[in-house]
């Protein structure tokens, strides 16, 4: 039923919550996942004055696509001991759209994710990467709201 299961992860213990559905649905159908982090690169001002000029901090970027590329292999070999397929993506992008092309590129049956479970104006503010996937997603989407 699921062959290829899409597990969008952020580095987090929240998000590392949805890994023991995951894990149930591809011991049970024999599916592969695929463990992605998206790292969106962010603006940082050299200094806090208004004036201040923003820029990209490429060594800020190198250690987080090094903690990513750690997270993620500690990951897989969590899954491998299970013997579960997985293989990691890290990206960098905008969250959302890049889940959703992951998804197609490697042609997942669903795409499982917890939610931090956020209402109201905590929702607002910060948005809903859930909300945005559930939105958009032209393929099943587990969704487990996960607790700190």
């Amino acid at each position: 039923m699921y062959n290829t299961i899409l597990v969008p992860l952020d580095g987090s213990d929240r998000s590392a919550q949805i890994l023991p559905h995951a894990q149930a649905l591809a011991q049970k159908f024999g599916s592969r996942l695929v463990l992605l982090q998206v790292v969106e690169p962010t603006a940082v001002a050299m200094m806090p004055a208004a004036d201040a000029v923003p820029y990209f901090d490429p060594d800020l970027l190198d250690r987080i696509m090094e903690e990513a590329k750690i997270y993620l292999a500690e990951r897989q070999a969590e899954l491998k001991a299970q013997g579960i397929e997985a293989v990691t993506y890290i990206e960098t992008g905008p969250v959302i759209s890049t889940i959703l092309a992951l998804a197609e590129r490697e042609h997942a049956d669903l795409i499982a994710m917890g939610s931090h479970g956020r209402t109201g104006l905590a929702r607002v503010f910060y948005g809903s990467v859930a909300t945005g996937v559930l939105n958009q997603a032209d393929r099943p989407l587990l969704l487990v709201r996960t607790h700190s």
